[in-house]
């Protein structure tokens, strides 16, 4: 397998695809591409490399399968739905509800709060919307830890398809100074210190400072 993603700094998205692929225990390899480049420019208009030119994009032999949740439904059916998703009913119809809404909603988050690992904003101002969005998805994270997550430290107990979908906010939640109580603040505290989080950061951390997309920094002063 061979995974495309965009930086590790900043691509949301590709830490998704990178983490299902990571939980397949398959060996892969990976392709990096700094955004906003005349490379990023001329790999997403290659479509025997990004068909739909988007990242993360996940080719499986002569397959290509994008977007995320694509990219871990394709996994599950090969390598196992239990790795990815609950067994229990129940559980498994939450993981997938709060997993859909992550990938389309939570728009005021996205806005205001784009992924920046390297970054730190403490005292940053949130709008009321992304405050909204916020308090939305730690209930959630709450819910599913106190209903579903007494087997484990993640939100369905072991690692699965949700904390992939939710490890981006956990990101984002760190960068910005945005602290949570209670389940919440725990499960934050759990998805941080996870070894395949902390891989991903430290590369992203070594990745060239050509790379660095100054419109994140200039959005970020405007509410610090």
């Amino acid at each position: 397998m061979r995974i495309i993603m965009g930086n590790k700094r900043y691509s949301s998205w590709s830490l998704r695809g990178w983490l299902a692929v990571k939980q397949s225990g398959q060996p892969f390899d990976e392709l990096v591409v700094p955004m906003m480049t005349d490379e990023w420019w001329e790999k997403k208009a290659d479509p025997a490399l990004m068909p739909s030119s988007r990242v993360p994009t996940l080719w499986d032999g002569g397959t290509a399968i994008w977007e995320s949740l694509a990219i871990i439904d394709w996994l599950a059916d090969r390598y196992g739905q239990a790795a990815y998703w609950p067994v229990d009913g129940a559980a498994r119809a939450f993981a997938r509800s709060i997993a859909a809404e992550m990938h389309a909603g939570f728009t005021s988050l996205r806005s205001q709060c784009p992924m920046d690992v390297l970054a730190s904003y403490p005292g940053y101002r949130l709008t009321d919307d992304t405050q909204k969005d916020v308090s939305r998805i730690s209930g959630l994270w709450a819910e599913a830890r106190r209903e579903y997550g007494t087997n484990g430290p993640y939100l369905f107990g072991s690692f699965g398809a949700a904390d992939m979908m939710f490890a981006p906010v956990v990101m984002r939640f760190r960068t910005y100074g945005v602290t949570l109580n209670g389940d919440a603040g725990i499960y934050q505290d759990t998805m941080c210190s996870h070894p395949w989080v902390t891989e991903w950061c430290a590369a992203a951390a070594d990745e060239p400072a050509d790379w660095t997309i100054t419109s994140y920094a200039d959005l970020a002063a405007k509410y610090v």
